[in-house]
């Protein structure tokens, strides 16, 4: 052990360490959530899931205003249409618009209805606890604190809101195009000032519910839980997570940047803003997807053939 200066000229080992821990910046909590929760043994592995034309197109990333009601994005020949949507108010017995779903909520909830529907094989879904259990588990909130709110309003969002999802090839539809959600239970607030209602269940389109069934895309739930910060993360991950096992092993795949910032950056204007913003946002996908293979350059993302992060006998299993 190391002695005080006066002990044959050693210093003491808080001494030594003092200017280093001093320029040592503490974890952000995004940094704290996405370095220190251990992925999941497969044996414990919980399994989330998204419709695959939802992993190649994006909702919206921030709030786009109440005044905007349609959101429509494309990529090649997959097509999402977004319509905000109206519920009845119990509190004035009137129907009420309600804005577009934006940011990380949804989607994580949306993830949640998707694994419900594929365990329970129904399209109707009784929310209350399996949803309070997610929040918990996944989204580290109190269920009974401040920040649900905000998961309980994009909830009602996006319960109510009318998606169209399809995809084309020539003049032939080769998936859907309807609605996503077409009932919903709301919950009454006892306070009438309290504007968040909280739908209890949720029954998916008959249309939706059988083409999840074949076009579902298994997700790592412990990896979607250390990407809640960011709606991009959770865009970039699950759109790799359906695009790289289907990569010819023989030719890699390649995207450009132009094409990269119309599928993801939407209220980016600059291009370098946006390189920027991807950049570190795919060094956090890598994080929690380790098998995913590709290599970024100044002329686009060139994709190789790559595991998907959920084994096809993991996904049997459940």
């Amino acid at each position: 052990m190391a002695e005080g200066k006066g002990d044959k000229g050693l210093q003491r080992i808080g001494e030594l360490l003092a200017p280093m821990v001093k320029d040592v910046k503490p974890l952000t909590p995004m940094q704290e959530r996405l370095l220190s929760m251990p992925l999941p043994d497969e044996e414990r592995l919980n399994i989330l899931y998204q419709h695959s034309v939802l992993c190649q197109t994006c909702m919206p990333y921030r709030d786009p205003g109440d005044n905007m009601r349609l959101w429509r994005r494309r990529n090649g020949i997959v097509h999402l249409e977004l319509q905000a949507g109206r519920v009845l108010d119990p509190s004035i017995d009137d129907f009420v618009d309600v804005g577009l779903p934006f940011g990380p909520k949804p989607r994580l909830v949306l993830y949640h209805l998707n694994a419900e529907a594929l365990r329970t094989q129904s399209p109707v879904l009784d929310l209350e606890d399996s949803l309070t259990a997610f929040v918990k588990r996944t989204l580290k909130l109190d269920p009974g604190g401040r920040t649900i709110r905000s998961v309980k309003e994009q909830l009602n969002r996006l319960a109510a809101a009318d998606f169209r999802l399809g995809a084309t090839e020539g003049q032939r539809a080769v998936t859907i195009k309807g609605t996503v959600i077409e009932g919903l239970e709301l919950w009454t607030p006892k306070d009438p000032r309290q504007k968040v209602l909280w739908p209890t269940s949720v029954q998916f389109s008959q249309r939706y519910f059988q083409s999840l069934m074949a076009h579902a895309v298994p997700l790592n739930e412990a990896a979607v839980a250390r990407l809640s910060h960011s709606a991009m993360a959770l865009d970039l991950y699950t759109w790799l997570a359906q695009r790289l096992h289907r990569v010819d092993p023989s030719k890699p795949g390649f995207v450009p940047w132009v094409s990269l910032k119309e599928q993801f950056g939407h209220g980016y204007h600059r291009m370098d803003n946006f390189k920027r913003v991807f950049r570190t946002t795919l060094k956090q996908v890598q994080v929690v997807y380790r098998e995913a293979r590709f290599s970024l350059d100044e002329k686009g993302i060139k994709l190789f053939n790559s595991p998907s992060p959920i084994l096809r006998r993991l996904v049997q299993i459940k």
